[in-house]
């Protein structure tokens, strides 16, 4: 059997680096928006003005999509490197996404930033235009097909599994494609990612104010910053709702554990906002809610029941029982695949053999499973309730703060599009991490909350890593560990470098701390 420290080596390296590469991805997605927006004034009104703030915000946007690319590469090597089981278990479902994303995504958005960058005096306004809109559209696609992915693990339809193959073999592409949980997932996670970018420039911009330069630009960068993150933010919360009753319809654990819903409450169940957990005790000692949000959060109805943790505890107790009905049947066949008995069983119980591999962690040989490693296995199916309850409510909670900064900041633009309360500047400023903290928090909570499995209720995640020696994998954490923090400190101080040089590091002689062997006599923006 897999030893306990090599799954979580393995999941500790996937977490890390994809916990690094999402500090990337969210301003990519958002910024891109908005460099669509300033080009498109631009287009429009042809001020000048609009074409600097479209290349100013574009130079911070490409450094920051060069790490991404850089740091999101190594995720998809892991697979095969760290991952071999689960790569060979559902290959073929989970590569196809990834595979569409690199030909039709990645090389779109690859192709787009290069014309963005050296086409300005190359192309026509209007052919410039059309290559940020399509190197908006590639890095959005890019974010569905991998979203489709991931949506897929934690909704696994449109698959089933073949004992003829020993895999899970895709059904219908059309399922994995409309997966309402996938859906769910990329508007909510692109939203995100808007409030991002808007967030980033807000509170750029605000800083220039705040140092009363450059003004005529940055006044203009915060309106349109205050604008797009109000939309953005707005959305995410809307589609958080969407995203929670997808949530409600797959994976009852999940939701469970993130409310620290403990009984099945009479519908429509509230929504409990803070609770004092007790894990060990398995309830709440106390708990503070709203009556029925949760219920018509996640049920869309007044009558429809939410399940608690201890009545999923016990349909998964029953449902680890079936498996391993599921399981020896399955290992009958392996050896004699004309056993016909063995086939009518294993088609009867086949649902739940995702469960009877929750067994594989303790017992070689799941009929041999006693009842204390069945217990272990149902507590297993439950995420630690402590974590994903705060993690879900610092990042809920850091999403109403920015939607209360981006409605002053909007308020504020349409009262006086030339000043802004100090206040609210220094705000927004101190502001600029919260969008990061609740991207990872989110990504925290979807992930973690899947656990004990890498596709839900079809296979463990320990039966998904490869059987690499644990001393490879502390060398090679610690190598990426590092690697990625020299790229992270890169990332700052060029986007610190250049933020503090501000629209100056054009050379276009209109604005404050140019260079003088750059500068060159220019009217003053418009």
């Amino acid at each position: 059997m897999i030893s306990d420290q090599l799954v979580d080596l393995s999941r500790l390296q996937f977490a890390a680096t994809a916990m690094y590469h999402f500090l990337f991805v969210p301003l990519t997605l958002g910024m891109v928006w908005m460099l669509v927006i300033m080009e498109s004034i631009y287009l429009t009104t042809g001020k000048v003005v609009w074409k600097d703030m479209t290349r100013f915000w574009g130079k911070l946007f490409g450094i920051n999509f060069a790490l991404g690319v850089t740091t999101g590469i190594t995720l998809e090597f892991q697979f095969g490197t760290n991952w071999a089981y689960y790569s060979h278990y559902v290959g073929d479902i989970f590569g196809a996404p990834l595979a569409i994303e690199g030909l039709m995504a990645f090389f779109l958005e690859s192709t787009m930033i290069g014309l963005f960058f050296f086409g300005w005096d190359r192309l026509s306004k209007p052919q410039h235009l059309l290559v940020t809109v399509l190197m908006a559209v590639g890095t959005n696609l890019s974010a569905l097909w991998i979203l489709i992915a991931n949506g897929w693990m934690q909704n696994p339809v449109g698959a089933e599994f073949s004992y003829q193959t020993m895999r899970m073999e895709m059904t219908s592409f059309w399922a994995v494609l409309f997966n309402s949980g996938a859906q769910a997932k990329f508007v909510h996670t692109v939203s995100a990612g808007y409030t991002t970018g808007a967030m980033f420039v807000l509170s750029i911009s605000s800083w220039y104010l705040l140092k009363k330069r450059d003004v005529e630009f940055a006044k203009r960068s915060f309106g349109v910053a205050a604008a797009f993150g109000l939309a953005s933010v707005l959305s995410v919360i809307v589609l958080g709702d969407e995203s929670g009753y997808t949530v409600v319809e797959a994976q009852h654990a999940k939701l469970a554990a993130m409310e620290a819903m403990w009984e099945t409450k009479p519908a429509p169940a509230s929504l409990t906002l803070l609770a004092s957990i007790d894990e060990v005790g398995q309830k709440n000692n106390w708990e503070i809610g709203i009556p029925w949000v949760m219920g018509l959060i996640g049920t869309r109805s007044l009558t429809k029941e939410i399940p608690g943790i201890h009545e999923i505890k016990a349909k998964n107790r029953e449902r680890i029982v079936r498996g391993i009905v599921a399981v020896t049947a399955l290992e009958s066949l392996r050896a004699h695949r004309d056993d016909a008995q063995a086939k009518q069983t294993f088609e009867q119980y086949k649902s739940d053999l995702g469960f009877g591999f929750l067994l594989k962690k303790y017992v070689q040989n799941v009929s041999f499973a006693t009842p204390e490693m069945i217990d272990k296995a149902v507590n297993d199916t439950v995420p630690r309730v402590a974590l994903m309850f705060w993690g879900f409510r610092v990042m809920v909670g850091l999403g109403f703060a920015m939607l209360a900064l981006f409605g002053m900041a909007f308020y504020s633009t349409l009262k006086s599009a030339d000043k802004h309360p100090p206040l609210l500047l220094k705000s927004a400023l101190w502001m600029l991490p919260a969008p990061w903290l609740a991207c990872e928090l989110g990504w925290f909570v979807a992930e973690y909350g899947r656990q004990p499995w890498t596709i839900y209720e079809v296979l463990p995640t320990h039966m998904s890593v490869s059987t690499l020696s644990v001393g490879s994998l502390y060398g090679s954490l610690a190598g990426f560990v590092g690697f990625y923090t020299m790229l992270l400190v890169v990332e700052m101080f060029l986007m610190l470098k250049f933020a503090r040089m501000g629209p100056g590091s054009l050379g276009t002689g209109r604005y404050q701390n140019e260079s003088v062997s750059h500068s060159v006599p220019a009217p003053a923006p418009t």
